[in-house]
């Protein structure tokens, strides 16, 4: 699957669907976000069951707001519409198949029942799988 250029107007669709979808927020100007473009786009063509969308933080100046992107290239992934992994900087191929890896492997039960047990606590809503 090729990887979708997600915009204000499409990435609320993409991020309700179900499975797992990775956002690589990048900039045309930027080292290494070009650096790590082929690798995400590498990671598309072997992951066909995952969504793989970039976001232009240049074009999507509110995305870039919204998500709270600080640094450039910032790597997110959800599964399920939760926040699983954030993380900024560039990810070599064989890091970024391992974490897909884990988010497959992950039981959205435990973590969903983790999320609830948290936000009765006031603790925040996020997992973090590293």
């Amino acid at each position: 699957m090729a990887t979708l250029n997600l915009t204000s107007q499409n990435i609320e669709a993409t991020l309700k669907k179900d499975g797992i979808v990775l956002l690589d927020f990048w900039a045309s100007w930027c080292g290494p976000c070009r650096m790590f473009g082929p690798v995400f786009e590498k990671a598309s063509e072997k992951h066909v069951d995952v969504v793989f969308g970039k976001i232009d933080t240049e074009n999507e100046q509110d995305l870039g707001a919204e998500f709270q992107i600080r640094s450039i290239p910032t790597l997110m992934a959800f599964r399920n519409g939760v926040l699983l992994f954030s993380q900024a900087g560039a990810l070599p191929e064989k890091a970024l198949d391992e974490l897909i890896g884990k988010i497959k492997e992950l039981d959205m039960q435990k973590v969903k029942e983790e999320i609830v047990k948290n936000s009765q606590k006031g603790e925040s809503n996020e997992y973090a799988t590293n």
